[in-house]
């Protein structure tokens, strides 16, 4: 009877170790996909209404520390969608987002083949006609790279006068809609009237801020500004010095921002933009941020999160190098050594991710593109990792610039291969499976959310990033991963 229970509790030491082991395993290698949930949801997003969400109006307040903290949303909280069904809604956002990656990549373009500012055509001295068709980048649709996905509530001037800003990791000059107005389209709040405010003053030509605008213009004495996007959406207006203020965290002062008299573009809704890039008209350079750090929400969901700066990176944050292109300052870039999927690591050149000497290359991060961007070897590796993982799901013809769908209209939970991405030192970053395969309608087609790209830049995209908070380490050159830390 002894032996017989030994026996016993050896057996079920057995199946608990491997049922253990079984997890762990499985853990590493596929991941749960929420059918239904992700179904609810693109219903959900069509009904949002931002008359009924209540705006977080902005108080002054002295901080104590340095350390500021802003509200996140994603743009359909505050913009009402007039699309009948989540598949017009879901077009319309991959229209927007090839905008922007050929904006980006005409950005880079410029630096790497060394167009200075100086050989780009300034602003008309006389009005604020801008001549956008006269700029060294190129025209690429009506869809506004400029009307963004997340959005920021900032207080513009003293007194405050809260307005949305849109948040953008790709753009250093920030600017606001201006009275009078030459041409401003319609935004959600009343359009910003500098004579209401008391720190409101004009940037000279010969200051440091007008000096480093791309492109500009001095007319008696005041600085212009002038800055384009790849689809021909532009601000025009005076370079001004004003005061922001940052939800409940205080304000700060003496920011150069564009006050924008001439805004052409499909802005939507938001009055302006808040410019997160490493460049020194950034707001984090301005103000001497030693980090930045976002946590951006799923796009069909109505909660919020927060922009921070100034603040600690989480103690479980994966952490990776954060590289800068010496050609274009705006761009932040992360060292990725490589991709998995299902547990496995995919065989890629590690020059697939690395910037050369000229400036080419390498992976940014970016708070406005949607869907990651790889180079076309490295996506179809990945691609073909994840099909062959996913045999048994039923296929689907592509969608857009999706070439790997599936129609899980019958399933309720899906288990799919765990995609993750690797950094230096060891340290990875596994996704959860909604961040990759994503629904394209209400009906329950899935497509898997990375695209090819023939640019040598690669780009890490929001749809990924959702979840997660985001951070920049600038003085120690990190980029922090915190999953679950919205």
């Amino acid at each position: 009877m002894a032996e017989k229970g030994v026996l016993l509790c050896f057996i079920c030491a057995l199946c608990f170790s491997s049922a253990i082991s079984r997890s762990l395993l499985d853990g590493s290698k596929t991941t749960v996909l929420d059918v239904s949930a992700s179904i609810q949801k693109t219903l959900d997003v069509l009904s949002f209404d931002p008359e009924s969400e209540t705006l977080q109006e902005l108080k002054q307040s002295s901080s104590s520390s340095s350390s500021f903290t802003l509200q996140l949303q994603s743009r359909d909280v505050i913009h009402k969608s007039t699309h009948k069904d989540y598949k017009s809604l879901f077009l319309a956002r991959l229209e927007r987002d090839s905008a922007r990656v050929k904006s980006l990549n005409a950005k880079l373009d410029l630096s790497v083949r060394g167009i200075k500012k100086s050989d780009l055509k300034p602003v008309e001295t006389e009005g604020y006609e801008a001549k956008v068709e006269d700029l060294a980048s190129p025209i690429v649709s009506g869809i506004s790279q400029g009307s963004g996905e997340y959005f920021s509530r900032v207080g513009i001037g003293r007194p405050a006068k809260s307005q949305y800003l849109v948040i953008d990791t790709g753009s250093d000059v920030s600017w606001v809609q201006c009275a009078p107005c030459s041409d401003c389209y319609d935004q959600a709040d009343p359009i910003y009237e500098p004579s209401s405010s008391s720190s409101y003053a004009s940037l000279t030509c010969d200051t440091q801020q007008c000096r480093s605008l791309d492109v500009s213009a001095c007319r008696n004495g005041s600085c212009l500004y002038q800055v384009s996007y790849g689809d021909g959406s532009f601000t025009v207006g005076d370079f001004v010095s004003e005061s922001l203020s940052l939800g409940n965290s205080g304000s700060v002062n003496n920011i150069a921002l564009g006050c924008g008299h001439d805004n052409e573009g499909l802005f939507v809704g938001a009055a302006g933009l808040l410019g997160l890039g490493g460049g020194s008209l950034s707001f984090p350079s301005q103000i001497k941020a030693s980090s930045l750090s976002y946590c951006l929400v799923d796009r069909d969901s109505s909660s919020s999160s927060t922009l921070d700066f100034n603040s600690p990176d989480p103690a479980d944050a994966v952490t990776a190098p954060l590289l800068r292109n010496r050609q274009v300052d705006t761009f932040y870039y992360v060292g990725l050594s490589g991709l998995s999927v299902g547990g496995q690591m995919l065989s890629i050149p590690p020059s697939s991710f690395e910037m050369d000497e000229s400036g080419n290359g390498g992976v940014i991060v970016d708070s406005g593109t949607a869907v990651t961007r790889l180079q076309t070897d490295v996506y179809n590796s990945l691609r073909d990792a994840f099909v062959k993982g996913t045999s048994g799901l039923p296929s689907a013809s592509g969608v857009a610039l999706f070439d790997t769908c599936y129609d899980l209209s019958s399933k309720k939970s899906v288990d799919v291969p765990t995609v993750a991405f690797h950094f230096p030192g060891g340290k990875s970053l596994s996704l959860p499976a909604k961040n990759y395969l994503v629904p394209v309608d209400s009906s329950g087609i899935f497509c898997f959310a990375f695209a090819p790209t023939s640019s040598a830049m690669s780009i890490l995209g929001n749809i990924q990033q959702q979840g997660t908070r985001v951070g920049f380490n600038l003085p120690n050159s990190v980029v922090a991963f915190s999953p679950n830390k919205c």
